[in-house]
């Protein structure tokens, strides 16, 4: 990491991420106290939404940990994390019906989920190479390194921004998943909403700093100008 008064451009973003991980644990945390009336369980909850909407072929496993539910899309496998998979809370379901959305858009074949899904391995490559090759730049005094650097790291932040519209729309589905599927009441949606516009603050959070890290690139190339 290269440390000069640039790096102050990261503390807003530092900030919001550190908020993020507050307000999503807490809502979390709120919301598993209270079980749903339905009282089923949030890996049948999932089981069923898929079943029902033409995804039963995706698999449903548990996985350890909390808040490390995931859906892959390169395996097709729906991974629920130990406070959700047995869970019948209003977080537990809010979460896994997030994580069914995630399926039912691989499903659907929605964009926005393909050209993420297509830009991981480049974007995992700029992600570790995007500085080392900023700073050579610096060192050897050449800027087409400086410039390979940015753009690589620009892609990240690209990544990032494309991710928004993938978690907005999951959260989207998962409220009416559970909806549809007779899971809710009123209040316990409220609560739902709850919880996934918290996990929603964490990738926005995410896209602010990785924006913020692109201006600070841009600064620093600007400064060797000089």
């Amino acid at each position: 990491m290269y440390f000069d008064s640039t790096i102050l451009f990261m503390i807003p973003g530092l900030l919001l991420g550190l908020w993020a991980q507050y307000k999503v644990k807490s809502a979390f945390s709120k919301y598993s106290k209270y079980a749903t009336r339905s009282g089923v369980t949030a890996e049948r909850a999932v089981a069923r939404i898929l079943q029902q909407n033409g995804a039963g072929d995706v698999q449903i496993t548990r996985v350890s940990g909390s808040l490390t539910d995931h859906y892959d899309p390169t395996t097709n496998t729906l991974r629920l994390s130990d406070s959700v998979y047995g869970s019948p809370s209003i977080a537990a379901l809010g979460v896994a019906a997030h994580e069914a959305g995630h399926a039912l858009q691989k499903a659907q074949n929605y964009p926005f989920l393909s050209l993420r899904s297509v830009m991981v391995p480049v974007v995992n490559i700029g992600s570790n190479l995007s500085w080392p090759i900023f700073l050579a730049g610096i060192i050897f005094s050449w800027e087409p390194l400086m410039y390979a650097g940015i753009i690589a790291f620009a892609l990240v932040v690209l990544f990032s921004l494309i991710t928004l519209p993938v978690e907005f729309d999951a959260s989207r589905r998962a409220v009416a998943l559970l909806n549809n599927g007779g899971f809710l009441t009123m209040e316990e949606e409220a609560g739902v909403k709850k919880v996934l516009n918290a996990a929603a603050l964490t990738y926005v959070a995410s896209f602010v700093s990785a924006l913020l890290q692109l201006m600070r690139l841009l600064t620093i190339l600007n400064r060797n100008r000089d």
